[in-house]
């Protein structure tokens, strides 16, 4: 990954929680420079005090023209956090923005209609380099700025373009939020292994790893998940009689499912209004 632009002008991080972290660690070790890093953040973390100490400037004033601006705030602190960047937002300055909720119009709105944003979702997998991220970017963004963000974002994960910035509020509510669905699931298996008579520590530790190596499979077979989930399961057997449950068109997993992440999709343009 070429770091030569953002090392030159700079790197600006508004606000640097477990996300902004995240990124910025991974960035960090493919061998973006400390010292390229603005970070603005009330509250630092132990970890982003530390980079503090190796060059990073941490809530010192900003560099007249960065390549980049990392908008990484929660959306209910956007309005109060928003305006200590908006004077960057002079058409070279590229902004990306990964909260949940704020449209490309919101920005439009706050940072002036020539400001260059990427609008995104990452999830939080990238905190160990499995993340995905979707993103889409408004008019002023050409396709350098697209792939900047697409860099940035690959260093924790894979990235999508989206088509229509339309569909973003269902990718919050499948992938932004689904890792809580997994996670979720590991705790319910875990606890109903328990019920079934294996110890705590060992139903956890089954758990998590089935979970993770399933996910592992699904994503590097050749088959679909479909047929993934045929092939372990034998007619009349143990796995059959599982999901003749979990697959009930009225009680199982896809009507649960479905409502889940229509629920989740209409809360994210809820925060979009």
């Amino acid at each position: 990954m070429q770091f030569d632009d953002l090392s030159a002008r700079g790197l600006v991080l508004l606000g640097c929680g477990k996300m902004g972290s995240a990124l910025l660690e991974g960035w960090l070790k493919r061998g973006l420079p400390a010292g390229a890093v603005w970070a603005i953040d009330p509250h630092p973390s132990d970890w982003l005090r530390a980079r503090a100490a190796e060059g990073l400037h941490l809530n010192q004033p900003l560099p007249e023209a960065p390549a980049l601006v990392l908008i990484a705030v929660k959306p209910q602190l956007m309005d109060e956090a928003l305006p200590q960047v908006a004077g960057l937002a002079d058409g070279q300055t590229l902004f990306v923005s990964i909260a949940a909720g704020k449209t490309l119009g919101y920005f439009a709105d706050r940072l002036g209609a020539g400001a260059p944003v990427v609008r995104t979702i990452p999830n939080t997998p990238a905190a160990v380099g499995r993340g995905i991220t979707a993103l889409i970017g408004n008019a002023k963004v050409d396709e350098a700025g697209l792939a900047l963000a697409e860099s940035l974002l690959s260093a924790v994960g894979q990235t999508v373009r989206l088509d229509d910035e339309s569909q973003m509020d269902a990718v919050t509510a499948v992938s932004g939020s689904g890792p809580a669905y997994v996670f979720h699931l590991i705790e319910t298996l875990a606890r109903a292994g328990e019920a079934a008579g294996l110890p705590a520590a060992m139903a956890m530790t089954l758990a998590k790893a089935t979970v993770a190596g399933a996910g592992q499979l699904a994503e590097e077979a050749a088959e679909d998940p479909a047929q993934l989930r045929v092939n372990v399961t034998s007619p009349g057997g143990t796995t059959a009689a599982a999901l003749a449950v979990l697959m009930d068109p009225e009680t199982g997993f896809p009507p649960l499912l479905e409502k889940a992440v229509a629920a989740a999709t209409a809360r994210g343009r809820e925060l979009g209004a």
